[in-house]
């Protein structure tokens, strides 16, 4: 981690007002995943084409999320199936500002996916009730925290202000019955108003011979903590997780 605490300090930073000029509430996300060992070099290699977010002069910060759904998995199950026109309900802590959200994100049948959310410490408020009411086919009494997770995050947005990426690291994902941390993964998400092969990260991620794969955290915190849930369509990606853990 010291190193690459050391690499984001030579990077120029912004602030979060600008980096909202970069918000993209409607977006085309594209995921990786790779071993942290390969982070730093990563880093680097980006640096000339992009600012960091910087608050509070930490550069590496720190979330907690709780992913809710109904008794019986129903947003899980609907992920699981392929289905789009799905939905992912989370309360989210910003925990270097003590911000709190509710959020839902929405993922169409065109691959795009609307990201509404209120700023609230209360997720069962009648502001957080109405919210979920108005933006999701859901109601508050029928949902349920399932999975809390907690990582690390640095941001990055392009010195062209026309693409944002996340790089999510120091997983963990829990419940009241069990907690599991996968250490040795990053997941980079670069965030775009359309996709474009383009993107400078893209290229270089490419360069380390690492591809595109869609990793949710909400899914995977599910399949590591509910063993009774089915996990067909996440087993492909369960076992690049098992094959980095036993490379690291």
């Amino acid at each position: 981690m010291k190193e690459i605490n050391e690499i984001l300090s030579t990077y120029e930073s912004v602030s979060l007002k600008e980096i909202d000029r970069v918000k993209f509430m409607k977006r085309t996300d594209t995921k990786f995943v790779f071993p942290i060992q390969k982070l730093s070099k990563i880093l680097k290699d980006a640096k000339p084409f992009y600012y960091i977010l910087e608050i509070d002069n930490k550069r590496s910060l720190k979330y907690e999320t709780t992913y809710f759904d109904t008794d019986d998995f129903s947003m899980y199950i609907a992920h699981q199936n392929g289905k789009l026109n799905r939905y992912k309900i989370r309360s989210r802590k910003y925990i270097n500002t003590q911000d709190s959200f509710l959020e839902i994100k929405f993922k169409s049948n065109k691959n795009k996916t609307i990201k509404k959310r209120i700023k609230t410490n209360d997720f069962f408020s009648e502001a957080s009730r109405d919210f979920i009411k108005k933006n999701s086919p859901y109601s508050l009494n029928e949902l349920k925290a399932r999975v809390e997770t907690k990582f690390s995050r640095i941001t990055l947005v392009s010195n062209k202000f026309d693409e944002r990426l996340t790089i999510d690291f120091n997983l963990s994902f829990e419940n009241n019955k069990k907690i599991d941390k996968l250490p040795f993964l990053s997941i980079a998400e670069v965030k775009q108003e359309k996709f474009s092969s383009s993107s400078e990260f893209i290229k270089i991620l490419k360069n380390y011979g690492i591809r595109q794969m869609s990793l949710s955290k909400y899914c995977t915190g599910i399949n590591l903590l509910y063993k009774n849930l089915k996990q067909n369509r996440f087993k492909p990606r369960l076992l690049t997780l098992k094959k980095l853990s036993n490379d690291s």
